[in-house]
């Protein structure tokens, strides 16, 4: 984050509260992100990417505080497992808070998070003071954008590109049923 003046930070982190959205660097691809509460931002991101609302969509947070309000209760073991792996590139399938509306978690029952490692990442949702809709940067079904150039020549309608290095993982996070332990996607 070093190359980064805070006030990138902090324009992303105002457009993303007036409900816009964001193309930021994450541990393997770029993200596109916005307010997980904000209903119409939620549509708007999954129009620009052509991706159904049943899918569902992994949220990203700086620390499990602010991943709290969309989850269900889970074990003290459920929650040492997961801690285990972050923040790292692991996104967790949990059981979704009875009130985690369902342009997040489209036809499923559970919701996907992840406590990100990703400096620029975890710095976005300190300044926003929460957790954002974390999903790559593609329309559905094609090769997620790896830079800040390939997200302006496949994707319109993005208010901001907060530019930086992607962390260098091949492929993006592995995604795990935290009580089944079922791999759902491997890195």
């Amino acid at each position: 984050m070093s190359a980064y003046l805070p006030w990138h930070l902090r324009r992303a982190a105002q457009i993303v509260r007036a409900g816009g959205i964001i193309a930021y660097p994450t541990e393997a691809v770029y993200g596109l992100g916005c307010a997980p509460d904000n209903e119409l931002a939620v549509l708007r991101l999954l129009a620009i990417k052509h991706r159904s609302i049943d899918k569902g969509l992994i949220l990203i947070a700086a620390d499990f505080e602010q991943l709290t309000p969309y989850i269900g209760n889970i074990s003290t073991a459920i929650h040492q497992k997961i801690d285990t792996t972050w923040p790292g590139p692991v996104t967790w399938l949990l059981p979704k808070a009875e009130h985690t509306p369902n342009w997040l978690c489209g036809k499923h029952d559970k919701i996907a998070v992840r406590v990100t490692a990703h400096p620029i990442a975890a710095a976005l949702c300190r300044c926003c003071g929460s957790a954002l809709v974390s999903t790559s940067a593609n329309l559905d079904g094609r090769p997620p954008a790896r830079s800040s150039l390939a997200v302006r020549r496949k994707l319109a309608g993005v208010d901001m590109i907060v530019h930086g290095a992607t962390g260098g993982l091949a492929q993006p996070s592995r995604i795990i049923d935290a009580l089944s332990d079922t791999l759902i996607r491997a890195n």
